[in-house]
C-alpha cells in the first residue's frame, strides 16, 4: 500500500521534512507526535509551499521600457530606420526556479509608433502597414519557457499577433529579478511580409525587434 504522507513529503525543503519525520514540527504547536498531527501539519505545509511555488507575478510599466525595432530602408540610398512603439501593458509571471508556472503575455499600442518623421509615422498606421484602425494591439504570448546553458538566460517560444495574423518565434532573453522588479532582454528577427505589414518597396522584409522590458512586482 502506497504511504500518501511519504509520497507528499518529496518535494518539501529538507528542514520540514526532518521536523514532519521527527514529529518537532507538531511538538513546537502543543501537540503530541502521534501519525495524525504530523499529517495535520503536513497538510498545511503542503498549503504553503504550493503557494510559496507559485512564480511571481510582475506588471510591466511603459517608462523605462523599450519595444524597438531596425529595418533597412534602400530608397535612393540605404539607410537604418529605427522605431519605437509604447503603451506596454501585460501580465508577466516568473520564477527561473519554477519556469513551467512562469509566463508572458504582453501588448503595445500600434498607434505609438516613432519613428522620427511624422510622415512617415502616419503612413504606417495605414490599412497597407499596420492597419491600426483595425488592430489596434500587437500581442505576443508565451507558450514555453525552457533554461539555457548560460547564466539568467532562457529561451522563450511564444505566439506573437500583428494584424490578427499570429506566428510562432523563438529567441533567448535574459532575466534579472531584483527585490521588487525583474527586467527582461531580448532581441528576436522577424518577416514583416509574414504578417502583411506593407508592400513589396524598398524597405527590406526583414526586420529586428529589440527588447527591454522593466516589470514591477505586484
Amino acid at each position: 500500500m502506497i504511504d500518501v504522507q511519504q509520497v507528499a513529503l518529496q518535494g518539501l525543503p529538507a528542514v520540514f521534512y526532518d521536523l514532519v519525520i521527527s514529529g518537532e514540527l507538531a511538538n513546537l504547536a502543543g501537540m503530541k507526535a502521534p501519525a495524525n498531527a504530523r499529517r495535520i501539519w503536513l497538510l498545511c505545509l503542503l498549503a504553503f509551499c504550493s503557494i510559496a511555488a507559485q512564480a511571481q507575478h510582475y506588471v510591466p510599466t511603459d517608462a523605462g521600457s523599450k519595444v524597438q525595432f531596425t529595418i533597412i530602408n534602400h530608397l535612393i540610398f540605404t539607410s537604418t530606420v529605427n522605431g519605437y512603439f509604447k503603451g506596454l501593458k501585460g501580465s508577466i509571471r516568473f520564477d527561473p526556479r519554477d519556469l513551467k508556472s512562469s509566463s508572458i503575455d504582453a501588448t503595445v499600442a500600434v498607434n505609438t509608433i516613432s519613428t522620427g518623421i511624422g510622415k512617415r509615422d502616419r503612413d504606417l498606421l495605414e490599412e497597407k502597414y499596420f492597419n491600426a484602425a483595425k488592430y489596434p494591439v500587437m500581442r505576443i504570448v508565451s507558450t514555453g519557457i525552457a533554461a539555457t546553458d548560460k547564466p539568467s538566460t532562457y529561451q522563450l517560444t511564444a505566439a506573437l499577433t500583428i494584424k490578427g495574423i499570429t506566428r510562432t518565434i523563438t529567441f533567448p532573453f535574459t532575466a534579472v529579478v531584483s527585490a521588487e522588479a525583474v527586467q527582461l532582454t531580448g532581441k528576436f528577427t522577424i518577416n514583416r511580409k509574414d504578417f502583411q505589414v506593407g508592400p513589396d518597396n524598398a524597405i527590406d522584409d526583414k526586420l529586428t525587434v529589440t527588447l527591454n522590458v522593466q516589470a514591477k512586482k505586484q
